[in-house]
């Protein structure tokens, strides 16, 4: 593996590290108090970017880089949160904190 793929492997693993316990806070609080929908779609947006670029280098290549599917595998996890963040708003909606 690529010093390079290396790094940028170990960056998504560890920022994939961070997002179960942003979910387990998520179903704990029960509010969107605090987070940030837009955030999340920026994040899931720039994921999405590294995927093209993994699937254009698979193009040229033939080759598809591990780090691949830990994208796939954080874009999952910010996803649940943002079905998190739908539910919780609904909650807030319905105890009236918005």
């Amino acid at each position: 593996m690529d010093a390079a793929v290396l790094c940028e492997t170990i960056m998504l693993i560890t920022f994939g590290c961070s997002w179960p316990f942003n979910i387990a806070k998520s179903i704990k609080s029960r509010t969107t108090l605090g987070k940030s929908l837009t955030f999340e779609i920026i994040i899931i947006i720039g994921y999405f970017f590294g995927i093209a670029a993994k699937l254009i280098i698979f193009s040229r290549t033939g080759v598809l880089q591990y780090s691949f599917w830990f994208y796939i595998l954080d874009i999952l996890l910010v996803t649940t949160d943002v079905c998190l963040y739908i539910r919780n708003y609904r909650i807030d909606k319905k105890m009236g904190r918005i």
